[in-house]
């Protein structure tokens, strides 16, 4: 089983893990441990130690954390293999053996969240732009100018992705990053997955610039091409952290879409394990949301196609299939709607395991529009509904940096005023509804006055 390993090594090598300017490998961190086999291809990150900002648990991510990256608070991750025969064993064996061992996770595989199904696409993709009020987000100034736009994907096509909206793109290579092993440059990667994710972004906020992380890219034995390991995601996390930390402070603005998640249990540590996923708090992937959430970062998770009426094949839990960052409380998870508002089939249900109350809200999906997979294909899958939500927060964070309105109110926000789809508020079929542009533009009017 791949898991991810927390060490607490001296704070000369925590601080150096912890520098983007410095690089440390796992052979300086870790000099080999009992029963593991060390991947030497991972670069180690330093995670944060949450520290509640007021007291109290520090595991809990219901309430507000600070997290430090000192070299006396945090701690350093690094990848291996432990036998399956030998697992039970060395996970807990570890911690005892070797003092600098702090905890033992799983580091479950994480796939792309594409449509079940073969119904073809309703409507188009400027169906969507008219139903995000476009014109009426430009003439506010929300268009994404000065917003940098994460997606952590398959890679994009720049090229293709301008073509099929007939204007520019906006890359910036310099912020861009890839795991160990995946080559290829920046907004070159073949058409697939993350192009489509990349086109619904831009519909909302055309002048955002794109930042290129192909996670999906496998190169682990017997993947296939639309997969990762959340170990990936954690280095991933890491970059953008420094990525928004070389923001000014006044006007800092990182959305991060993720259109994908962890389907099956059988990659993870047991509910109530230590090492455990789904419903662990203090793994590290979610305290790393927790931390990219508290520097100011909007993360925004597909809610998945786990729906009760169309699941997708690969979905291996039986309930709650919103799981692990997908159901963050610091994430936005977003389910799917058509063009006509009605849900598709296939979007995932709550309650969601880290927080109940998921998703959050729905956005467009199953519309016609990059062309990713072909002709007459549509932009399917809570896959498509995340980026097209993302692609609206980016526009509103053209004039509203975290300065002015932090990830938190941003969240409170887009609940507040969506569109309820159902006779009771919140849902666990559509959330609080379907996001509300109209609704949107207006609240942030009345702010821009109380804040006058």
């Amino acid at each position: 089983m791949r898991v991810l390993i927390q060490l607490r090594p001296s704070p000369d090598l925590v601080a150096a893990v912890a520098d983007p300017d410095r690089t440390a490998t796992t052979a300086d961190v870790a000099d080999g441990l009992p029963g593991v086999e060390l991947d030497t291809a991972f670069t180690p990150v330093a995670l944060p130690r949450p520290v509640p900002a007021a007291g109290g648990d520090p595991l809990s991510l219901n309430q507000p954390l600070d997290f430090s990256l000192a070299a006396e608070d945090a701690s350093v991750l690094v990848r291996g293999t432990i036998s399956d025969d030998e697992l039970a064993a060395r996970v807990t064996l570890l911690p005892t053996l070797r003092p600098d061992v702090v905890g033992v996770f799983s580091d479950p595989v994480i796939e792309s969240a594409p449509t079940c199904g073969g119904d073809g696409p309703v409507g188009d993709w400027h169906d969507v732009e008219r139903l995000l009020n476009v014109p009426g987000l430009h003439a506010e100034g929300l268009d994404g100018t000065g917003v940098a736009l994460a997606v952590l994907d398959t890679g994009i096509n720049a090229a293709h992705t301008a073509r099929q909206l007939g204007r520019g793109v906006t890359l910036d290579a310099e912020r861009c990053w890839s795991p160990s092993g995946v080559t290829g440059r920046p907004g070159e990667f073949e058409v697939d997955h993350g192009t489509m994710c990349a086109f619904d972004t831009l519909l909302a906020a055309p002048q955002a610039t794109l930042i290129d992380i192909p996670l999906l890219l496998s190169t682990r034995p017997g993947g296939s091409a639309m997969d990762g390991l959340l170990s990936d995601a954690v280095s991933a996390f890491a970059h953008l952290r420094n990525v928004l930390d070389a923001q000014p402070a006044a006007s800092r603005a990182l959305v991060v879409n993720n259109s994908w998640g962890s389907f099956s249990p059988e990659w993870d540590f047991p509910v109530g394990h230590p090492g455990n996923y789904s419903d662990n708090a203090a793994h590290p992937f979610n305290l790393m949301v927790a931390a990219l959430d508290r520097a100011g970062a909007d993360v925004l998770f597909a809610a998945g196609n786990c729906g009760r009426d169309c699941r997708d094949a690969r979905c291996a839990y039986s309930t709650r299939p919103i799981v692990g960052a997908n159901s963050h409380p610091k994430a936005l998870s977003i389910g799917g709607v058509d063009v006509n508002g009605d849900r598709v089939g296939y979007s995932s249900q709550g309650p969601g395991r880290l927080t109940a109350r998921k998703p959050d809200v729905c956005a467009y999906t199953h519309f016609s529009g990059s062309g990713a997979f072909g002709a007459g294909e549509p932009d399917s899958g809570t896959s498509a509904a995340a980026p097209v939500a993302a692609g609206l927060v980016a526009a509103v964070r053209t004039r509203w940096p975290a300065s002015r309105l932090s990830p938190a109110q941003l969240r409170a926000l887009l609940r507040r005023t969506a569109e309820d789809r159902s006779e009771v508020g919140f849902d666990y079929d559509y959330g609080y509804g379907t996001l509300d542009p109209a609704g949107i533009i207006a609240a942030l009017q009345r702010r821009a006055k109380s804040m006058a």
